[in-house]
């Protein structure tokens, strides 16, 4: 089946260009303008993979990937961030809030596709179906579910939590973290581990994922 991607970028010809090559490639795209459009017709096309401007006018990239990573139903969607700003701050930004690569512009074309097809095979995790106590989850479906009620996660919480409980009691640490779930072409800041395990704590309860000072951490099977 071909992967489907939403082109979000508020300059025309950029839009033409990415759509022009990855119709190419065989993918099934559209495209919109601003990140209120983007919204839109995300609801409607639930793409595969967003690839997304940061600055853009109305509503800001930043806002529309926060904006999907809180909606049911887009969990597995990949969010790739395209920008023309390169600063470190601004790469930390993006993938705390839930993105999962970023491209600077100006963007090479076969780099562009080469990295989507990473990203794609890196999103082609093996099933994990895992209860502990009361808390089963699900990779295929991307399903977590706590004393029968369902847990809506974004991708990265999804799959670090996927990541330790596939070893209860096994101590990860940060760096292959880092690696297993954020990919290893990919830098973000140090603080980024540890916000996704504070959201997952929030969520499923804090007695579940135990933090190794100086080490990293494991899952607790109870």
């Amino acid at each position: 089946m071909h992967k489907s991607i939403l082109i979000v970028d508020d300059e025309e010809d950029i839009r033409e260009i990415l759509q022009y090559n990855l119709d190419k490639e065989g993918f099934i795209t559209q495209v919109a303008s601003n990140g209120i459009q983007a919204l839109e017709i995300a609801k409607s096309m639930k793409p595969d993979l967003i690839l997304l401007d940061v600055m853009m006018p109305e509503m800001d990239g930043m806002e529309v990937c926060e904006n999907i990573r809180n909606t049911p139903g887009f969990e597995s969607t990949l969010i790739c961030f395209l920008t023309a700003r390169n600063e470190d701050y601004s790469q930390v930004a993006g993938l705390d809030a839930g993105a999962d690569d970023y491209i600077s512009k100006p963007i090479k074309t076969r780099l562009l596709i080469s990295r989507i097809n990473a990203l794609f095979r890196r999103n082609r995790i093996e099933t994990i179906e895992k209860a502990n106590s009361d808390l089963i989850i699900n990779r295929e479906k991307y399903i977590v579910e706590k004393a029968g009620n369902r847990i809506h996660l974004p991708k990265k919480e999804f799959d670090l939590l996927s990541l330790l409980m596939s070893r209860p009691d096994y101590v990860f640490e940060r760096d292959y973290i880092m690696e297993k779930v954020w990919g290893t072409e990919i830098i973000v800041g140090d603080r980024t581990i540890d916000v996704h395990i504070r959201k997952l704590r929030e969520k499923i309860g804090e007695s579940y994922i135990k933090t190794i000072k100086g080490v990293g951490y494991k899952f607790i099977d109870e």
